[in-house]
């Protein structure tokens, strides 16, 4: 019996656990994985898989060094890579009645609010007829602009755009450790404490490690997704987790409060710079929810244009709050410390009274 009733889960799973030493995809690893997301699929809930592993296995089948590869060898190898993985979850995935519906996405993908929602038409669609979605970075495209980052904070992102209930991570490791070496059970909230705790950055073809996976939870957990971290290569991990058996570290979910368009900005956008904001500004977002004008502005970092998000900022250099930003980066530095009523005196135009209106800011935890 499951622990709760549970309607969606995505599951993401790591390089390490899908490929051996020579990077070499492990067939009998995706047969396992195939037959527990058939089980949790048989038990009434919807699975959504990120799956890893294609430039790995990609490197493997070209005979590539994995050291010191040109980017365009790193795209050829995940072009190969990902139909060999994607033709082997078929196979398997088959025999147990499902079929494998690919997804290759970008961050420009979660930037687009358009293409963000078709990508959750999309895998409702799937679902809905019985196939399972495997998503994975478009890596055979994709370059540092346009990337998500890497396939943990892809997981993060899939795992709120689903609507999942619980983010399982599998991984070459049994969970997050302590200073002794053991596997924490259950963590709260991600504080500075919990993230000393990361060691290693992980495998070159898996591109991160813990800090990583910490991210993508605390986005999620944000969301109010229950997550867990737990080592991929026992047999029914995945399944046992879902039943509601204690492995891993496991993260409890906050409550949902914020509006799914709210955490698309929070969360799904990659920021293009920031805004240091002085503390009575600060203060009218913080605690009176309110927009940010230009006159609490005392400086702007990066190059971007309006509509792009930025970080605001405050005087002790946390990050406060994500938003759409009314102006580009030249015209804030044009108008911060003036009134609103100023803009078009210093621009020759006024668009906007606020720089970030507050339908278009979230505040976040302090950094």
């Amino acid at each position: 019996m499951l622990e709760k009733k549970r309607k969606r889960i995505t599951l993401k799973i790591g390089t390490r656990v899908l490929t051996d030493d020579q990077n070499r995809i492990d067939r009998e690893m995706i047969a396992n994985i195939a037959d527990q997301v058939a089980d949790v699929r048989g038990s009434g809930v919807e699975v959504v898989l990120v799956s890893s592993g294609a430039v790995g296995s990609g490197l493997g089948i070209l005979g590539l060094d994995k050291k010191n590869i040109s980017l365009s060898e790193m795209q050829a190898a995940a072009s190969i890579g990902q139909s060999h993985l994607m033709n082997i979850y078929n196979e398997f995935l088959t025999k147990r009645g499902y079929v494998a519906g690919q997804m290759l996405l970008t961050q420009e993908d979660f930037s687009d609010r358009r293409r963000f929602l078709n990508i959750k038409y999309t895998l409702n669609t799937l679902l809905k007829h019985k196939a399972v979605p495997i998503v994975n970075e478009n890596d055979s495209v994709s370059t540092n602009e346009i990337k998500c980052g890497d396939n943990d904070r892809l997981s993060g992102l899939v795992a709120d755009l689903a609507d999942s209930d619980m983010l399982v991570i599998l991984t070459d490791v049994d969970g997050l450790y302590d200073e002794e070496n053991r596997v924490i059970g259950c963590v709260g909230d991600i504080t500075g404490d919990i993230r000393a705790l990361c060691k290693g950055k992980g495998c070159f073809e898996s591109t991160g490690g813990m800090i990583t996976k910490l991210e993508a939870v605390k986005n999620a957990t944000h969301a109010g997704i229950e997550c867990v971290i737990a080592g991929g290569k026992n047999k029914n991990v995945f399944a046992d987790i879902v039943k509601g058996k204690s492995i891993g570290t496991k993260f409890n979910a906050r409550q949902r409060t914020v509006k799914a368009r709210k955490r698309w900005i929070a969360f799904s956008l990659k920021a293009k710079g920031s805004i240091v904001i002085d503390e009575g500004a600060e203060k009218a977002i913080v605690e009176k929810k309110k927009s940010l004008l230009p006159s609490g502005i005392i400086k702007v970092d990066g190059t971007f244009s309006d509509g792009d998000v930025v970080e605001v900022i405050s005087k002790e250099r946390s990050v406060i709050a994500r938003g759409l930003s009314n102006y580009s980066a030249v015209e804030i530095s044009k108008i911060m410390g003036k009134k609103s009523a100023e803009i078009e005196k210093e621009l020759g135009y006024k668009d906007y009274d606020e720089v970030v209106h507050r339908d278009n800011l979230v505040v976040v935890e302090k950094e």
